[in-house]
């Protein structure tokens, strides 16, 4: 398989996963609206927003659920599971009847839906991760592994677009009515290339015999390596969610800017993102994973804080400046530790872990 066709391959659940996300965030009121009881606005967007959050409670049984099939029956497996188990709850989600058709039947199946589709991106990232590193070149496995988080950078991208797109072209009440359901019966499009790609996939021969329960097998033996992929994660996490969450209502309530003025700067931040995660990936392949982690988060440690100051002045510039700034350093971290992470882990856990 070529290594083009490996890298679409690896990536493309990351994506679908994204512009998921990217999605519900964009119609989240219309969301809200036809699925939960219209008695009162604020409680259909909390119960929307509460949904949305047992998604991501279901990520860690995903994790294991998606990482077991991975370290048992082959990565391959894990993928094709997981891409098909993204795309059916999306594409079903685009086609159910809201509460004024089915009442409390709605929110109830809606609720299941979003659980299919956290018990599936739980485990998605970590599986492409590794079948990406184990179908590299050796030393181009940090710049390979980097299409991962560069996939999901794709798919919030592409989210986003879908969303602005329909909301231009539509009117508010159609965009309300049914306008929203069309970005989520347009992810089987892109669920259904990433199964039949997969499925196509050789399996690679397994390197160690497997246990028969890897999970039991990382809790007893590998609970060090779970608190050092716990503490990549962190920094991951909380870096990427304080540069293009936070720091979008920052600009809003110290600066004073718009919304638009705000989503702007995230997004041009937000593409700058996508080429540094392969600039810090090949550093990484050439000088080390572990010296590019560690700059990045030096820089992280000691830079965070004067970008801040730089952020308060109130002009476009300085702002968009501070924001790239923190781009580039979490974005260095990132990049580099797709391929990190695999490469600390035993090939035999290294999905469940």
């Amino acid at each position: 398989m070529n290594r083009r066709k490996i890298i679409v391959a690896g990536m493309i659940g990351n994506a679908l996963e994204w512009y998921d996300f990217s999605v519900y965030g964009y119609f989240v009121s219309a969301i809200g609206e036809h699925f939960f009881p219209r008695e009162n606005h604020t409680a259909q967007l909390l119960a929307a927003f509460g949904v949305f959050a047992i998604g991501y409670l279901m990520r860690p049984i995903g994790g294991a659920v998606v990482g077991h099939i991975g370290d048992r029956l082959g990565r391959r497996a894990a993928l094709t599971f997981s891409v098909a188990a993204m795309a059916i709850p999306t594409f079903l989600i685009g086609l159910l009847p809201g509460y004024a058709m089915l009442g409390f039947a709605a929110p109830v199946l809606f609720t299941l839906l979003r659980m299919m589709q956290g018990l599936s991106t739980g485990g998605e990232y970590t599986s492409s991760l590794v079948f990406l590193v184990e179908r590299a070149p050796p030393k181009r496995r940090g710049l390979t592994a980097s299409f991962g988080p560069f996939g999901a950078i794709i798919g919030i991208l592409f989210g986003s677009s879908m969303g602005w797109l329909f909301a231009a072209v539509l009117s508010p009440e159609a965009l309300a009515d049914w306008g929203w359901r069309i970005p989520f019966l347009l992810g089987l499009a892109v669920g259904l290339a990433g199964f039949f790609l997969r499925r196509s996939m050789p399996e690679l021969p397994k390197a160690e015999q497997h246990g028969r329960a890897p999970l039991a097998e990382v809790f007893r033996d590998h609970w060090r390596l779970l608190i050092k992929l716990a503490a990549f994660s962190v920094f991951n996490g909380v870096g990427f969610y304080i540069t293009f969450v936070y720091v979008a209502s920052w600009l809003q309530s110290v600066d004073h800017m718009t919304l638009s003025r705000a989503l702007e700067i995230n997004t041009i931040s937000m593409c700058l993102m996508l080429p540094m995660f392969l600039v810090s990936a090949w550093l990484s392949d050439r000088y080390g994973r572990k010296r590019v982690l560690l700059a990045a988060t030096l820089a992280g440690l000691f830079g965070a804080v004067p970008l801040f100051l730089l952020m308060e002045h109130p002009t476009l510039m300085l702002a968009l400046l501070g924001q790239v700034g923190l781009t580039l350093i979490v974005a260095g971290f990132i990049g580099t530790q797709a391929a990190a992470m695999v490469e600390i882990a035993p090939s035999r856990v290294r999905c469940t872990a």
